[in-house]
């Protein structure tokens, strides 16, 4: 099923204090950015926060109220988040990603072999195979933990690999990371199977090995362009190849408990101690070296944060339209929480790109059912 991911907002230029350890007292702002509705969501904030329904595909369509107050916010996939739009942000603290991944949001960090990884190399083991594995930022050991056995270069992996399967993240380092040059470095008549991002793959060079016999077959849950469709696109005419919707973790019941489990982390963040509450905070580094802020009132600099912004407005929520904020309504009342991030570069090893990629900044993923 699918999980949350937690990110704080840093500091850029030295203008806004992290939240400070305790409640924020009495009413924040949370946005959820995007998706449905926040049936799910409004009973686990609605005593502690007030929450503002967007419905918003790009920042433009969010309110400046919004913008300006919200100092926390829940977002699906459909909306993504560059530094531009983060900035747009003034009062934003906590962003948690409701499902698998932050790939929309505009962070840099590395992955690890996480236990998706884990699971398919160990599932692999138990029927024989005799399983390689190569991540750049695994801290060394882990191999002698779990008996796989570790290579130092992604060639030295593609070399010794009859099947290749991709679980990492997908981010500016490792766009197309399977291209024209990396599957020449592939065993002949080896098998790729990709269930982590689509764009971890050059579809147009895995079409060309697959008619060309170089990859003897090819297994995607993920797709450059999703839903898939075999009526176009470079893979329409491609043989040995088996396509899957990327819908495997769906359920009524998964999807419930991926928006509560969202909603809960920032309530948590509300109400506990920044970071130590935090369950998947992605830059928990970060918080804790923001310590500078320590001796600074957050009321002085942003007065929302001790609910100046808010205590006129009672439990509830109200969908938030680009052209204004209506007037509460019996009880029902715009809120919002806004998320930003500030993390500082991360040195990434380059990996091999295809000639002439445009690569779009993105972020790997950091939880337990991710796909790594």
């Amino acid at each position: 099923m699918g999980s949350s991911h937690l990110l704080n907002k840093g500091l850029p230029l030295g203008v806004r204090p992290p939240i400070m350890n305790g409640p924020l007292h009495p009413r924040p702002l949370v946005a959820l950015l995007d998706g449905r509705d926040c049936t799910v969501e409004m009973p686990i904030l609605k005593d502690v926060a007030t929450v503002a329904f967007c419905d918003a595909q790009s920042t433009q369509e969010i309110h400046e109220k919004v913008l300006n107050e919200a100092v926390g916010a829940l977002m699906y996939h459909t909306i993504t988040l560059t530094r531009e739009d983060l900035e747009k942000f003034k009062a934003l603290r906590i962003i948690v990603r409701i499902g698998s991944g932050f790939d929309n949001i505009d962070i840099k960090s590395a992955g690890d072999l996480g236990r998706v990884g884990q699971a398919v190399a160990l599932r692999a083991k138990a029927f024989g195979f005799n399983v390689l594995f190569y991540d750049p930022y695994l801290a060394d050991g882990t191999e002698r933990a779990l008996g796989l056995q570790r290579v130092s270069t992604l060639q030295d992996l593609l070399f010794h690999s009859d099947c290749v399967t991709l679980h990492c993240g997908l981010n500016e380092h490792n766009h197309h990371l399977i291209n024209d040059f990396t599957v020449k470095q592939m065993r002949q008549g080896a098998f790729l199977v990709n269930t982590a991002r689509g764009g971890l793959v050059d579809e147009k060079a895995l079409a060309q090995a697959l008619k060309e016999g170089r990859i003897r077959g090819a297994a995607l849950d993920v797709h450059e362009s999703e839903p898939f469709s075999f009526s176009q696109g470079p893979l329409k005419d491609a043989p040995n190849l088996i396509c899957t919707p990327h819908a495997a973790w769906y359920s009524e019941q998964a999807s419930i408990e991926m928006r509560e489990e969202a909603a809960r982390e920032i309530r948590r963040a509300i109400t506990g101690r920044i970071p130590d509450s935090l369950k998947n905070c992605v830059n928990k580094d970060h918080l804790a070296a923001a310590t500078h802020w320590a001796s600074v009132d957050p009321a002085v600099v942003h007065p929302e944060l001790n609910g100046a912004a808010y205590s006129r407005y009672p439990p509830g929520v109200v969908g938030v339209a680009p052209s204004g904020i209506p007037a509460a309504v019996e009880g029902i009342v715009p809120s919002a929480m806004s998320l930003s991030h500030g993390l500082p570069p991360v040195s990434h090893p380059p990996h091999a790109p295809s000639p002439g990629q445009t690569v779009k900044p993105e972020a790997d993923r950091d939880h337990a059912s991710d796909q790594l």
